[in-house]
């Protein structure tokens, strides 16, 4: 990904040699009704800047005229009924269900950002070796291109967001990538991992084809290993698989 930018809402010049930022700003939409360095943030001033970080997406595809991205880390997709009666909340929520790997369109991105932008799920976007959308904490946002984007950082800029030259700390590449079996006990309230081993040299085409995944997808993320595909994980384990004793998964990132 040749071009790589940091968009926020976080001026830079009130960095640090070490880029810590040194101004108390909010950095959570749940700071909304709170009172920092003198100024109400308010429900208006939030949207604003919302607005300004989905927007900026749009005009990046748009740019590049390409007009879909695919999900991929999708976590806390479901979101609780106490979430529901939150300010932020808006009933188009509930006629998205975010699944990993799933293919979205221009406007399923304004509605799925917004979701992700206010902590109701996690996910990050991206186009196979051609454009990544990653969210950071604390509001921070990384974009990654095949090409320059002269129009869409204007528009960040002119929208009141600063656009850094920035290697996302998100971004990994297969070769830099493990993969890790890892197994926890069954019947646990709370499952924690007490087991894992490394696998390598197997094709990713294997690995989409045992969770269904599509072409596009770089088999980074958990996924679920059924009893089904035991013989295939074995191969590659020196741990004895028990599915009466344990769950398994497998955990792919940098």
């Amino acid at each position: 990904m040749k071009y790589q930018w940091r968009i926020t809402k976080y001026n830079p010049i009130f960095r640090n040699e070490n880029g810590h930022y040194l101004l108390d700003e909010w950095i959570c939409p749940s700071e909304i009704g709170k009172v920092l360095n003198g100024d109400l943030f308010t429900l208006e001033n939030y949207l604003l800047i919302e607005n300004a970080y989905i927007e900026t997406i749009i005009e990046f595809l748009n740019e590049k005229k390409h007009y879909s991205l695919r999900v991929i880390g999708a976590s806390n997709t479901s979101i609780s009924n106490e979430a529901k009666t939150s300010m932020l909340y808006e009933n188009e929520f509930g006629e998205i269900n975010i699944k990993e790997d799933m293919l979205v369109n221009i406007n399923e991105i304004r509605i799925i950002c917004k979701m992700r932008l206010r902590n109701f799920v996690g996910f990050q976007l991206i186009s196979k070796n051609n454009f990544f959308v990653y969210f950071g904490w604390d509001y921070y946002m990384y974009i990654g291109s095949s090409q320059k984007s002269v129009t869409a950082i204007d528009f960040a800029s002119k929208n009141g967001l600063f656009v850094e030259e920035y290697c996302s700390p998100y971004y990994f590449e297969e070769k830099d990538t493990t993969r890790l079996v890892e197994w926890s006990e069954v019947g646990v309230e709370i499952p924690l991992v007490i087991g894992s081993e490394e696998i390598v040299n197997v094709p990713l085409d294997e690995y989409r084809k045992i969770f269904n995944l599509s072409d596009e997808h770089p088999v980074f993320g958990v996924f679920k290993i059924t009893e089904e595909y035991r013989d295939f994980f074995q191969t590659f384990l020196n741990h004895k698989m028990d599915f009466s004793k344990y769950e398994y998964g497998m955990w792919a990132g940098y």
